[in-house]
């Protein structure tokens, strides 16, 4: 944030810049500095600059011949340049700043260069609270509509006038002035428009006193030209800047009118009930525009004209769509414009109709901490004025966070129905969610909560191929097509079997007709990190997570898709990560009265084992045939457990249940029939569970009907005591003699192989479901769950 001091300290003087041809902006894509670039390459200037971030804005600026880097840097400075950089630029962190230094060339302020510029024009500038741009591009529309053909510069895009400036060739010019940091006592005005005066930019301002006086200051101006202010009565603040004005001894002020929505000229009268624009406080806005313009020396009913078509400023009451829901974007970010604009908005909706039925959305985002710190109270009484308030983080600009400010203690005192988004980036989806026909949303705010209407258009039209709605109900058995990627690869000993996995999903997705793309998540983050097609409206609609092992079945690719916000298929993290660790999981199984094989976890600090061969030596979170070893005899364990060190840091030895290997899916609420592990080599190690041909699986299993039921029961166990959702696998042994035996449970995998040679599919075929239904309902189910938590 700017400090007088260092505002008196850094800056040169405006007549610095005369005799300059070429110009450096930093931070170029703003609105006002911008604005600034047009104007001085309007007037032959060579015009360059920086900016952090690249924006619709700085993309305009290139199409223009305006030469925009984006990044901050200074190599592209030379001695020609003067410096021109934005208020919110930080100058000790500045690399534009420092090599302007190197240069001693001059630097100023975006408000001196304006103030620089207008040499030569008479000005009216238009300062106060709130309604600065809607009546500054009034004022225009009156004196381009009286044929003055005034110069006049919005801090906003109008989309009127084609942008923010209009290059007129009167003598007149009309500017927004903004008393943040004192910037508009960089412009010499000869009519000021004060539309009203409440406490804001405290963290330069510090009081009302203080802004009051510097407002003071500024209106002063007009007596040096002889010039007039116009102030509005209704409001407190500006009726006492005017009459404390006027009452000082030998004060220079001579002239000051005022309007209202009371007291007004009669030639206005006809032009402000028909504005173009809603609110009362537009209203009250074109009263002092059409003053201002016949202060200038505009025909009256001409300019009123003028006034009333003014078709408003991007970003105040802008409908950006209207449809079955009305999209808005609005700037409002003082209590006093939240209520307005809310006011407006309704208005809006009585005379036209639109939105009238349905329930006004609010979708606010605070903007600096030092605004929102003393105000918390009135932002939840305007904001309670809606019907439905999302709240989402404040929006810092150059200020660092204050103890004890946040949204959440807006939103503790809102008497509305509410939510509170911390991450605007959710904002779209959490929003459009809620929203039905009918129903009014506005975006609001002075930061890039401007994002948020376009983005929510977007997830409003995609809207039309989504098929889970915001209280999660399930969607049709055949729905239409959806957009899946398909993760596959990853980083760990199974990579290759995810790879198989992963072709055959995507395949299966395609023949049901539906859009899926195969995607390396490993690849992906530790290479270009690009995450772009995972997030925004252009996401898929779920991820198939077709990988296995480490990474995958951990519960670590689980909490990146959780950071995404997209739907997965198989279990969470937390059932995930359980369930992988061998040892916890069969803690847990225990705990639930399953039988498990007795065992002991080592690490490489205690790496003897208390039992003895003949033995299963495995790491104790890998995929589970990874390191695995049957031990027959005590001289090979030690050797065995070594191999398995080779994979983990936690190895487990347990005793070896003789019996037959079985494995029993569960889909959702329902066991599938468990399938009989016969591996030609006795045991089911890796090759045997992988090579096609190395293991016979008979579905179902050759046991008793008592026993398959109860290894059904069992499965369906272990699938709710690990807390697992989607398609598991339960993996038994039924010790000999089959009848009458309880199985013991060995693991529950997560993410069943989806391989030709996979138990789960081949399971499901034997219930039948083909492979291509079973990657489906695997598909919905998680975007069903996903939904419910909506």
């Amino acid at each position: 944030m700017r400090k007088q001091a260092e505002i008196d300290a850094a800056f040169d003087r405006k007549d610095a810049l005369n005799g300059r041809t070429s110009f450096f902006l930093v931070g170029i894509g703003g609105a006002g500095m911008s604005a600034l670039a047009r104007m001085l390459k309007h007037r032959g200037f060579i015009v360059r600059g920086t900016d952090s971030t690249k924006s619709p804005e700085t993309d305009r600026l290139e199409a223009e011949g305006i030469s925009v880097h984006i990044g901050h840097g200074g190599d592209g400075i030379s001695r020609e340049d003067a410096l021109v950089v934005t208020d919110a630029i930080e100058l000790g962190s500045s690399p534009e700043v420092k090599r302007a230094k190197e240069l001693a060339i001059p630097m100023l302020r975006r408000s001196q260069a304006l103030g620089w510029l207008l040499n030569g024009h008479k000005v009216i500038a238009v300062t106060g609270t709130h309604g600065k741009t809607t009546t500054t591009g009034m004022i225009g529309a009156g004196l381009i509509a009286a044929g003055m053909d005034p110069l006049i510069v919005v801090g906003a895009s109008v989309p009127d006038f084609g942008g923010p400036v209009v290059e007129g060739k009167g003598v007149w010019a009309v500017v927004e002035a903004c008393e943040a940091y004192d910037s508009f006592h960089d412009i010499d005005p000869d009519i000021v428009v004060l539309t009203n005066l409440e406490l804001d930019h405290v963290d330069f301002h510090g009081d009302f006193a203080h802004l009051k006086d510097s407002v003071k200051r500024f209106a002063r101006k007009v007596g040096e030209h002889h010039g007039t202010l116009v102030y509005c009565a209704d409001d407190q603040g500006s009726s006492e800047v005017a009459s404390e004005l006027i009452e000082e001894p030998n004060g220079v002020l001579e002239n000051a009118v005022f309007y209202s929505s009371n007291e007004f000229p009669e030639y206005a009268q006809p032009a402000v009930p028909c504005l173009a624009l809603p609110g009362e406080h537009n209203r009250l806005n074109a009263r002092g525009a059409i003053m201002a313009c016949v202060e200038a020396g505009a025909d009256s009913e001409r300019a009123a004209q003028g006034v009333a078509s003014f078709g408003g400023a991007e970003r105040r009451l802008q409908v950006l769509h209207n449809g079955d829901v009305v999209v808005v974007d609005d700037y409002a970010h003082h209590p006093s414009e939240i209520e307005a604009s809310i006011q407006a908005m309704r208005d809006r909706a009585r005379v036209t109709g639109q939105g009238s039925q349905g329930r006004l959305f609010v979708v606010f985002q605070p903007h600096l901490y030092s605004r929102t710190e003393g105000l918390i109270n009135e932002f939840a009484a305007a904001l309670s004025l809606a019907d439905f308030v999302v709240l989402t983080d404040i929006y810092p600009a150059r200020e660092d966070p204050v103890p004890g400010v946040s949204s959440s203690r807006i939103a503790e005192l809102l008497t509305t129905p509410h939510l509170y988004v911390p991450n605007r980036h959710l904002l779209p989806r959490k929003v459009a969610a809620l929203l039905k026909p009918g129903d009014v949303v506005v975006g609001m705010g002075a930061g890039n909560i401007s994002e948020f209407a376009p983005e929510v258009i977007r997830e409003l039209a995609r809207g039309d191929r989504s098929h889970v709605t915001g209280n999660g109900q399930q969607p049709p058995a055949h729905s239409s097509q959806r957009t899946v990627v398909v993760a596959y690869g990853g980083d760990s000993a199974e990579r290759e079997v995810s790879l198989h996995s992963g072709r055959e999903v995507v395949a299966a997705l395609r023949r049901k007709g539906h859009t899926a793309q195969l995607v390396d998540f490993t690849e992906l983050m530790l290479s270009n990190g690009d995450l772009s097609k995972l997030r925004g409206s252009d996401r898929p609609d779920a991820v198939f997570l077709a990988v296995h092992g480490t990474h995958a079945e951990d519960g670590a690719i689980q909490g990146l898709c959780e950071m995404l916000h997209l739907p997965y298929t198989g279990s969470g993290i937390q059932a995930s990560a359980l369930a992988m660790n061998k040892d916890l999981a069969k803690s847990i199984l225990q705990g639930h009265g399953l039988r498990v094989p007795k065992g002991v976890l080592l690490t490489k600090q205690n790496a003897v084992s208390t039992i003895k061969a003949p033995a299963v030596v495995k790491p104790n979170a890998q995929g589970s045939t990874v390191g695995l070893s049957f031990v027959e005899r005590e001289e090979d364990l030690v050797g065995a457990i070594e191999k398995a060190f080779a994979y983990d840091n936690s190895v487990l030895v347990e005793e070896w249940v003789r019996g037959m290997e079985i494995s029993v899916p569960v889909m959702g609420d329902r066991a599938l029939p468990p399938v009989e592990i016969a591996p030609r080599s006795g045991r089911y190690d890796f090759a045997s569970k992988y090579l096609p041909g190395a293991t016979e699986e008979v579905v179902p299993a050759r046991l008793p009907e008592k026993t398959l039921k109860r290894a059904q029961a069992i499965a369906l166990k272990a699938h709710e005591a690990m807390g697992c959702d989607g398609a598991t696998r339960t993996d038994m042994i039924v010790p000999t003699p089959y009848e009458g035996a309880e199985p013991v449970v060995l693991e529950v995998n997560t993410l069943p192989g989806m391989t030709a040679t996979s138990l789960l599919p081949n399971s499901a075929k034997a219930a039948g479901i083909g492979f291509h239904d079973l990657v489906e309902w695997i598909l919905e189910d998680a975007i069903r769950r996903h939904g419910a938590k909506v």
